[in-house]
C-alpha cells in the first residue's frame, strides 16, 4: 500500500485524479474479502513507517509493549489497528531499522519490521503455516535484519547492462559543468549519517541562492528549497570520470537534484511566509520536522520547545536585514513539488501570480557553470532558540 499522505509527496500534476485513503481502513477491507475468498495467510507491505530512538541497534527489537524504548511515528497506531486476520506487516518509508513485535487489536503478538534504505540491510523473515487451518502460526515468527555485505561476485549479465548505459551516457554525465573550492553537503544526523532534513544545511541553502538569482527576472525576493529534494552531497573529491578535484560534472549535479521540478515564482503575504515556515514542524509526518533552505538574505529564528503553530518568531523574519511585514507582498520562488503543497507545505499552493521557469537541475547546472568556482553558504541563516 501507498501510505495516506502521498499526495504531500509527489508532483500534483501526476495524481489529479488519484484519492489515497486511510491505511487501516483500506487494508482492512481488503483483510475482510481477502477472508471471504478462504485466504488465511495475509502479509500487509505499506509503505508508512517509523522512527526508533537514536543510537540503538539496526536490529531494534522494539516490542510496543511499554517494557522499554519503542518506536515511534504512524506505523505504530497503524499496526496497533490492523485487522487481526493480518499477521505481519512490512513497513518502509522512513529509511530506519527496526524489527518489533506490536500486539493487534485482539492483543495476539505481531511483527512489525522495517529494512532501512539503499539496500544496505535485508528482512530475514521466517515463519510457518499451519497445515489444517491455512494460516500463520504466530509463535513461529521471527524477524531479523541482516546487514548486506558486498563480498559476493558482481552478476555478469547485470555488469554488462550497467557498463553499456554508462558508456552510452558518460558523454553527458562526465561534462564539468562548474566547480566548487570544497565539500557543500547535506546536514548530518546525530551519529553522522547524511540527510539530515531537520536541520538547515549548506547545500539547501546554495541551491536556494541559485534559485533565486536564475528567477530574479520574475521578481523574485526569496527562494526555499525543500530538503528532502536534495539528494545527494557536492564533494571537492574528483570522482570515477576523471574530472579532477573541485570539479563539479553534470552527473554529480543530477544527483544532487534528480527530480525534474521546474521552477515556480509566486506571490505571498508576509503573513504567509510565516505560515510556510511554521509548516516546517508537523507531528503528524513521518519526518515531524523538514527544514528547507532558504536564500540569502533571508533569516529567522524559531523556538524548538515552542508549542506547534507558535515556533517561528515572526519580529525575527528579516528580508535583507528588514523585518517582513505581515501585510506586504512579497516574491517567492520554490520548486513545482513545493509550489503544489508538497510535503504539506499547503500554504504555499495559496501563492498567487505564479509565473514558471526552467527545471531545477538545468536552472542550478547553469547557475554552478556562471558562478565558479563556488563556496558552500555557512548554513547560519536560521537560528534556533534551544531554550526551555
Amino acid at each position: 500500500m501507498t501510505l495516506e499522505a502521498t499526495s504531500e509527496l509527489v508532483a500534483q500534476a501526476g495524481i489529479k485524479d488519484v484519492t489515497f485513503t486511510d491505511e487501516v481502513t483500506t487494508a482492512n477491507l481488503a483483510a475482510a474479502d481477502l477472508a471471504q475468498r478462504g485466504v488465511k495467510a495475509i502479509v500487509v507491505l505499506v509503505h508508512e513507517g517509523g522512527v526508533p530512538p537514536s543510537g540503538v541497534a539496526y536490529d531494534f527489537p522494539c516490542t510496543g509493549e511499554n517494557t522499554g524504548p519503542s518506536i515511534s511515528g504512524p506505523i505504530v497506531a497503524i499496526a496497533e489497528h490492523l485487522d487481526p486476520r493480518i499477521d505481519l506487516v512490512v513497513s518502509g518509508h522512513t529509511h530506519q531499522p527496526y524489527t518489533c513485535v506490536i500486539p493487534d487489536p485482539a492483543r495476539q503478538p505481531r511483527w512489525v519490521t522495517s529494512a532501512m534504505s539503499y539496500g544496505r540491510l535485508v528482512t530475514e523473515t521466517n515463519l510457518k503455516l499451519d497445515r489444517r487451518s491455512k494460516d500463520v502460526i504466530r509463535s513461529s515468527v521471527t524477524a531479523v535484519n541482516r546487514p548486506v555485505a558486498r563480498t559476493v561476485a558482481p552478476d555478469p549479465v547485470e555488469t554488462a547492462i550497467i557498463a553499456k548505459w554508462d558508456a552510452l551516457s558518460a558523454p553527458i554525465a562526465n561534462r564539468v559543468v562548474g566547480s566548487i573550492t570544497a565539500d557543500i553537503t547535506r546536514a548530518t544526523n546525530a551519529d553522522g549519517t547524511p540527510d539530515n532534513r531537520a536541520a538547515e544545511s549548506s547545500l539547501a541553502d546554495l541551491i536556494a541562492d541559485s534559485q533565486l538569482d536564475r528567477t530574479a527576472v520574475n521578481g523574485a525576493q526569496i527562494a526555499f528549497m525543500n530538503s528532502g529534494g536534495v539528494r545527494a552531497d557536492l564533494l571537492y573529491a574528483g570522482s570515477a570520470a576523471g574530472e579532477g578535484g573541485g570539479n563539479v560534472t553534470y552527473g554529480e549535479a543530477f544527483g544532487v537534484q534528480p527530480f525534474s521540478n521546474t521552477l515556480v515564482t509566486l506571490t505571498l503575504t508576509g503573513a504567509q511566509i510565516d505560515t510556510v515556515l511554521e509548516q516546517q514542524f508537523n507531528p503528524a509526518r513521518s519526518r515531524p520536522v523538514l527544514i528547507n533552505g532558504v536564500s540569502r538574505g533571508f533569516t529567522y529564528t524559531y523556538k524548538a520547545s515552542a508549542l506547534q503553530g507558535s515556533k517561528i518568531d515572526p519580529t525575527s523574519i528579516k528580508l535583507n536585514g528588514v523585518t517582513i511585514d505581515p501585510a506586504a507582498t512579497y516574491r517567492v520562488t520554490v520548486n513545482s513539488f513545493l509550489a503544489d503543497g508538497g510535503d504539506g507545505f499547503a500554504e504555499l499552493a495559496k501563492g498567487t501570480n505564479r509565473v514558471g521557469g526552467g527545471v531545477d537541475l538545468d536552472e542550478f547546472v547553469a547557475w554552478l557553470g556562471a558562478n565558479s568556482p563556488v563556496t558552500g553558504p555557512t548554513p547560519n541563516r536560521i537560528t534556533v532558540d534551544t531554550t526551555p
